[in-house]
């Protein structure tokens, strides 16, 4: 991985972990096309780089009794590098909030929450999201129903991209 970039191998062996990071070396390496111990050179490489931030179960909240997920768009009163950072930093408290996004236009920023029921959802909302300093308004939308949920980034267009360059 000279100078910070990715070859054909590499690239491999990321989109097979993004797909399933659980399976052993040696099956990465059977998959990619080398050995197991430069396989994992390149994926302690990919992991010290920062291409590869961590692994973690895929958890049905559902299953889990989270019944509740939400979307709140938040505008701030002031969008000084301060009061931006502030209210991240405030956000990165509430247990709620799995997500976090600053947003150019109308929105400062856009929550997603995840909550066991309404009412819970409620009072994260009214006593902490709308009570926060800064917060001028916050507008949500309850999800009804998820048509997608793919994580990571999709590596047949980055292939394509590549190929294109080539």
């Amino acid at each position: 991985m000279p100078g910070g970039r990715l070859d054909e191998i590499d690239r491999r062996i990321l989109a097979e972990l993004q797909a399933d990071g659980r399976m052993t070396n040696v099956e990465l390496a059977s998959r990619v096309g080398i050995s197991a111990p430069p396989c994992l050179r390149r994926v302690r490489g990919l992991e010290e780089q920062g291409y590869i931030r961590g692994y973690h179960a895929d958890v049905d909240p559902h299953e889990l009794g989270f019944e509740v997920q939400v979307f709140a768009m938040v505008g701030l009163r002031s969008q000084s590098e301060a009061d931006l950072s502030a209210f991240e930093e405030r956000v990165r408290g509430w247990p709620l909030v799995r997500e976090c996004h600053m947003l150019n236009g109308e929105v400062d920023f856009i929550l997603k929450c995840t909550a066991p029921d309404l009412r819970t959802f409620q009072a994260f909302l009214t006593e902490e999201l709308t009570a926060a300093p800064n917060v001028a308004s916050v507008r949500t939308s309850l999800v009804i129903r998820q048509g997608k949920d793919e994580p990571g980034v999709p590596f047949d267009v980055l292939e394509e991209r590549v190929v294109r360059k080539v």
